[in-house]
């Protein structure tokens, strides 16, 4: 296997992918359809944890692809550890942060050498404390602030926190566009709390006070008395902090008051299924903080997109290059200490060395490895860079 150094040969050159030893399938929650294997020869064993089913299932698929390729591109360059091969495991957490707790028992209990997500911060939480007992190492595409302060020596995130997402759109709304009278509409589950609380504090620190703070729940379909407070605030911008679909569904029935006030977010409103719950026309001019804009920023990004593409016939976006991030990055710490696993895992990621599709990783002591994002709009249903 290549070090992280040579990351970019890695990407350019394993465009064709295909026949590696690759074990996925949609297991039942608490249980796994393939064994693990306690040889110190055999495949390695990780396991993918996301949602495959319920409101959240478009990102367990992003993540679950992005962790595929990945590892399929490693397997075929010739393993690591010398030829052994990655085997990958699927689970299905139901964005339930309880099927989550159910996971990690049964995780911790068989010979997993590391966890590839949630992508939903609630889960995460659950999850880390039985993966930290077990000295398991979990790679999570959650965002909350909470994240960081566990205080687990086992928990990496393979994106910024909420804070660096919403600090640099703040300044962008405001500083840069000019945009300062601002309304809020978050959800009160882990990734919502995460994202009101970071924004309202990076708004704080540029002096504003949202004209409107509206706070709905998860799984809320109806967002007319919310809006109805917003619409009557009359801001010169909406900011939401919600999964794709259910900011989907606000900006879509914003319009439908007749409310034309921009919308803008973190990484959940540059997505496709944000795009296509809302239509085209009402996301149009969504503003969106997010590490991996597109994929069509460098060589490496548009390698990636056309692997994905001839593997899942499908578009790339960011959610898939967060997971392909984080599994290259547990391969190669793999790699580099002979596949030792524990706290030797844990310590081998802090320490790596890796440039990806999302930037330049550096771990800190809370396990953050990027702390940059870029602002991207909405526009004709693609999101392309922001104007400065």
């Amino acid at each position: 296997m290549r070090t992280a150094k040579h990351h970019h040969a890695l990407l350019t050159g394993a465009i064709v992918v295909g026949g590696a030893l690759l074990a996925t399938g949609c297991s039942a929650p608490g249980e796994s359809d393939s064994s693990s294997s306690g040889s110190d020869t055999g495949p390695v064993q990780l396991a993918i944890v996301d949602a495959q089913s319920g409101q959240l299932s478009s990102l367990g698929h992003w993540e679950a692809n992005g962790v595929t390729l990945a590892v399929n591109q490693i397997n075929d360059d010739g393993g690591i550890c010398g030829g052994r091969k990655i085997e990958l495991t699927q689970f299905d957490d139901q964005g339930d942060p309880t099927t989550g707790t159910t996971l990690a028992q049964k995780i911790a209990t068989d010979d997993y050498a590391a966890v590839m997500g949630t992508a939903e911060s609630g889960v995460t939480l659950a999850m880390i404390p039985i993966l930290s007992q077990a000295s398991i190492p979990m790679i999570t595409s959650g965002q909350s602030p909470k994240l960081e302060q566990t205080g687990s020596e086992f928990l990496f995130m393979n994106s910024p926190t909420s804070t660096t997402f919403d600090s640099t759109l703040a300044q962008y709304l405001v500083e840069t566009k000019g945009l300062k009278s601002v309304a809020m509409i978050t959800n009160n589950g882990a990734y919502g709390t995460g994202e009101h609380d970071a924004f309202l504090a990076a708004l704080e620190e540029l002096g504003l006070t949202p004209v409107a703070d509206e706070v709905v729940t998860p799984d809320q379909k109806d967002f007319t008395g919310a809006l109805t407070s917003v619409r009557g605030a009359n801001p010169d911008v909406i900011f939401i902090g919600a999964e794709e679909v259910e900011a989907g569904l606000i900006a879509k029935q914003a319009r439908t008051l007749g409310i034309q006030a921009p919308i803008a977010g973190g990484a959940p409103i540059g997505t496709q299924v944000y795009i296509d719950t809302a239509g085209v026309e009402n996301a149009e001019g969504s503003m969106v903080s997010t590490p991996y804009l597109s994929n069509d920023v460098s060589d490496e990004t548009k390698a990636f997109a056309a692997a994905y593409d001839e593997e899942f016939g499908e578009e790339a976006e960011a959610h898939g290059a967060k997971a392909y991030d984080g599994a290259t990055i547990v391969a190669q710490a793999l790699d580099s200490i002979d596949c030792a696993t524990g706290k030797e895992l844990a310590d081998a990621i802090r320490a790596s060395d890796y440039t990806g599709l999302q930037g330049e990783f550096s771990f800190d002591e809370n396990g953050v490895g990027l702390q940059e994002t870029h602002i991207g709009v909405i526009t004709d249903g693609k999101v392309v860079a922001a104007d400065d």
